[in-house]
């Protein structure tokens, strides 16, 4: 395993969590933004009022904004398992990659393998279960597309980090399953339900992202419902 370069990089941008939550999910971000130090200015600004646990660089340089028992300000709006202050719950790491509006492009080796040990870490120290290791797409999918269909989820599930499904049979109503597997869907919260099957699509169907539930998508939802 790589070791990561560890540089403490405190934001002010962050509060206590709830009483009595237990820190059960683990949320995966790109910052969106052209250039490293643009990103970390910005989660260190108390102006942006946002922040996250971690942010880890294209070399692998692994920054720490704020310690994982405070609420980072890093999910927003958003929603999963009938959990609507996914901050209050989750660790957030970002991961500089310029996104969608950018430039959007692949993620460098030496990143995704200091994620890799830093999320091995977290999940020692967390009881945070497969399918609650998220990106930030699948918590809300009205407004975000990261860490997007570049991201190799397929990796991290083979490291014990995540999910990646085998499908299966399917079962029953497609938004009914979602809404088993944690996603929000609609009239609990504001979204299309096409809005949250290409959120489902960009994590688990990278390979087309079109919102429409087909065979394919019915398949890899039982096989994750199974898993």
């Amino acid at each position: 395993m790589m070791p990561f370069h560890f540089v403490e990089c405190p934001s002010p941008n962050h509060d206590a969590r709830p009483d009595g939550a237990a820190i059960d999910m683990l949320v995966l971000h790109y910052t969106g933004m052209k250039t490293s130090d643009e990103a970390l200015a910005r989660l260190t600004d108390p102006k942006a009022k946002v922040s996250a646990h971690y942010t880890i660089d294209r070399g692998g340089c692994v920054y720490r904004h704020v310690p994982e028992e405070r609420r980072a300000w890093h999910a927003g709006v958003s929603f999963w398992a009938g959990e609507k202050n996914v901050n209050g719950r989750s660790i957030g790491i970002e991961l500089v990659n310029p996104g969608h509006e950018f430039g959007y492009q692949p993620f460098a080796e030496r990143q995704i393998a200091a994620l890799i040990e830093l999320c091995h870490g977290i999940l020692a120290r967390h009881a945070i279960s497969p399918h609650r290791v998220l990106g930030h797409s699948d918590v809300a999918p009205a407004r975000k597309t990261d860490p997007g269909e570049l991201f190799p989820w397929p990796l991290l599930a083979a490291d014990g980090i995540g999910l990646w499904p085998k499908p299966a049979a399917p079962m029953g109503a497609f938004a009914a399953r979602l809404s088993e597997f944690g996603y929000g869907v609609p009239p609990h919260v504001e979204c299309s339900l096409k809005c949250v099957i290409t959120a489902f699509q960009r994590h688990f169907r990278p390979s087309c992202i079109d919102g429409v539930a087909d065979a394919q998508c019915a398949a890899i939802l039982a096989g994750l419902l199974a898993g």
